[in-house]
C-alpha cells in the first residue's frame, strides 16, 4: 500500500506458531440449555428505556459443559401488544460494542415499528463488557508511531517489529481464548442468546462486519432467521486479506471526493480550486509530519488515521477541511492535533476494539505468512492508491504471525431464508458496492436497496428518509421491494455537507451518533 521501496532487507519470511491446543468444531456436540436473562435498568441520557443482562456462554460451543465466558447485553423492551420478537443488533467492527446500538436503533426507527421489537444490543465474546475482555498490548497506537510508507529497510523493519511483538503478545496473554475468537464463534453465542430470550426465531440488524456476522448466522442456522437487515455490506468471498486490499482503492477514492470538496469551497479553505493540488499539498503536509510530528502527536501515520475516518462519513469532512488548512496556510498545528484526539486517536476501547479485530480476522481465514507477499502486494496497490494502503497494511499485519491457526471462511450462499433486506452506497470505503451485489446474488430471495452516490458507510437511520422507509415497511410486515435487474431499489444520496459557519451547514446530528456506535475498519 505505498510507492515502491527500493533496496529493502532481505526476504522475510515467518510461519506463525499454532497454539497448542486446536479448538473442536464448533457445533460437535448439543448446545447447552437456555439460560434465565435477568434485566436490570441502565438507561442513559440519551437512551433512558435501556436495560442491561449478561449471559454465559460456553468458551467452545463443542465443549459446553466446559470453560463459561460472559456476554454483556442491552434491551430496549417492546410496548406494543403486536410484538414480533427479538431485534438482535451488531455495528460491525468486529470488536464494536453493540451495547448503546440497541438504544439508538430503537429511538431512530419509527415508534410504532420498535414498539414491536425488543432491540438486544451485545458485546460479542472479548469485547466491552463482556468478560474476558481482549487488550493484547495497551498502547500499541500511541503516537508518534513510524511512518506506515517504509520507504527505507529501517522503516520497514520498525512496523514489521510493532506487528510481530503485538501478535506475540496476544499469544502470551491469550492463548486460551485465541481459537475461540472468530465469527462462527460469535453466530454460536448469537443462537445462545437467542435460546436466553426464549425466540424460536431470531430478526437480526447488522452493519459492516455485522453483515458478514448476520450472514454466518443465517448459513448455520436458516430456519431460525425471521428477518434480516445488512447495511453496508462486506464481501464474503474475501475475507479478510482481499478484502483489505479492495478497501485500499476505494478509501483512496474517497479520500479524493473529499480533496475535490475542499477545492469547491476553495473560498472557506483557501487551499485552491484544483483537486489535484489540493491533493498536492495534503500529501506535503503528510511528508512534513513525517520530519516534524505536530504537536508532537500527529506525524505521517497519525495523519492517516486522522482523515481515514473522513472515508467512512462526509459529516467529519468541514472539520478535516479546517484543519488541514489551518496547518497548510498558517502552520498552525493546533486544529490538527484536535482533529486527531477527535477522529484519531486510540483509547482503551480502541486498544480492545483493535485486539479483537485482529484475533478474529487472523483466525476466521488463511492470511499470507510469508511477509514478501504482503510486501509485493501492498506496494502495487499503493501505485495505484497511496492514501490508506500501508496504514491498512501494517493495521493487519499482525495476522502474518499470528498465533493461532486459521479456519476456513464460510461460503455463506442460501436458498432457505425468507426475504432479506440489504442495503449498500455506491461508494461505500469499507466495504465496497461490490459486496453488496456479491451478496445479493448469493443469498436467494434477498432484495438490495442502493444509494445512488452515497459514500457513507452505515446508511440507514441516517437521515436518508428513502431508505428508511423501506427498512420500516420491511420490520413491519415483511415487505421488500422486488424489481427486474440487479437491484430492486435505488434512493438518491443526501448532499454533502456544506463548510462549518456557512448558512447552510447543518449538524448531521443523526449520522454522527450512528458512526460513533459504527465499528470502523471491518
Amino acid at each position: 500500500m505505498s510507492k515502491r521501496a527500493a533496496a529493502l532487507c532481505g526476504a522475510v519470511a515467518v510461519l506463525a506458531g499454532t497454539l497448542s491446543a486446536a479448538p473442536a468444531q464448533a457445533g460437535a456436540a448439543a448446545p447447552a440449555p437456555a439460560a434465565h436473562l435477568t434485566w436490570k435498568t441502565c438507561g442513559t441520557t440519551d437512551y433512558p428505556t435501556l436495560q442491561c443482562a449478561s449471559l454465559k456462554v460456553p468458551l467452545d460451543h463443542a465443549r459446553p459443559d466446559g470453560r463459561q465466558i460472559t456476554l454483556a447485553l442491552s434491551r430496549v423492551p417492546h410496548t406494543a401488544p403486536a410484538y414480533q420478537g427479538p431485534l438482535l443488533v451488531n455495528p460491525g467492527g468486529p470488536g464494536g460494542s453493540g451495547l448503546t446500538l440497541a438504544g439508538f436503533v430503537a429511538s431512530s426507527l419509527p415508534k410504532s415499528v420498535a414498539a414491536q421489537y425488543d432491540v438486544i444490543g451485545f458485546d460479542p465474546r472479548g469485547v466491552g463488557r463482556s468478560s474476558p475482555a481482549l487488550d493484547c498490548k495497551p498502547g500499541q497506537f500511541a503516537p508518534v508511531r513510524p511512518d506506515s510508507v517504509p520507504a527505507t529497510g529501517a522503516l520497514e523493519q520498525a512496523n514489521l517489529r510493532r506487528a510481530t511483538s503485538f501478535a506475540a503478545a496476544c499469544g502470551r496473554k491469550y492463548a486460551d481464548l485465541l481459537p475461540y475468537m472468530d465469527t462462527v464463534s460469535a453466530v454460536r453465542d448469537m443462537d445462545a442468546i437467542r435460546r436466553a430470550l426464549g425466540a424460536p426465531k431470531l430478526n437480526y440488524f447488522g452493519y459492516s462486519y455485522g453483515t458478514y456476522l448476520g450472514a454466518v448466522y443465517a448459513k448455520l442456522h436458516p430456519e431460525r432467521v425471521r428477518r434480516l437487515v445488512l447495511d453496508s455490506i462486506v464481501d464474503p468471498t474475501g475475507v479478510w486479506y482481499d478484502d483489505n486490499l479492495t478497501q485500499d482503492l476505494a478509501f483512496n477514492d474517497r479520500h479524493r471526493a473529499l480533496m475535490a470538496w475542499i477545492a469547491k469551497y476553495d473560498a472557506s479553505y483557501h487551499l485552491g480550486t484544483d483537486p489535484a493540488r489540493v491533493e498536492a499539498k495534503w500529501y506535503a503536509m503528510r511528508a512534513a509530519l513525517a520530519k516534524k510530528p505536530a504537536g508532537g502527536k500527529v506525524g505521517a501515520s497519525e495523519l492517516e488515521d486522522t482523515f481515514i475516518p473522513g472515508g467512512y462519513y462526509n459529516g467529519y469532512w468541514p472539520y478535516l477541511a479546517e484543519a488541514f488548512a489551518a496547518y497548510a496556510t498558517k502552520k498552525d498545528t493546533a486544529p490538527l492535533v484536535e482533529a486527531y484526539e477527535n477522529f484519531g486517536a486510540v483509547d482503551a476501547s480502541g486498544d480492545n476494539g483493535y485486539s479483537v479485530y485482529t484475533a478474529v480476522q487472523c483466525r476466521d481465514a488463511s492470511w499470507p505468512r510469508d511477509w514478501r507477499q504482503w510486501r509485493k502486494d501492498n506496494w502495487a496497490v499503493y501505485e495505484k492508491a497511496p492514501f490508506m494502503a500501508w496504514n491498512n497494511a501494517w493495521y493487519n499485519a499482525p495476522c502474518a504471525f499470528w498465533p493461532a491457526t486459521a479456519r476456513r471462511p464460510v461460503h455463506v450462499a442460501n436458498a432457505e431464508l425468507p426475504p432479506v433486506l440489504l442495503f449498500q452506497a455506491t461508494n461505500d470505503a469499507a466495504t465496497p458496492y461490490r459486496g453488496g451485489a456479491t451478496v445479493h446474488r448469493l443469498l436467494a430471495r434477498s432484495s438490495l436497496v442502493v444509494e445512488q452516490g452515497g459514500g457513507n458507510h452505515g446508511i440507514t437511520l441516517s437521515g436518508n428518509a428513502c431508505l428508511d422507509r423501506y427498512l420500516s415497511a420491511y420490520l413491519a410486515n415483511g415487505t421488500v421491494p422486488r424489481g427486474r435487474g440487479p437491484v430492486d431499489a435505488v434512493c438518491a444520496a443526501l448532499p454533502d455537507p456544506k463548510p462549518l459557519g456557512t448558512k447552510e451547514a447543518s449538524s448531521g446530528s443523526r449520522g454522527s451518533a450512528l458512526h460513533g456506535l459504527l465499528g470502523f475498519r471491518g
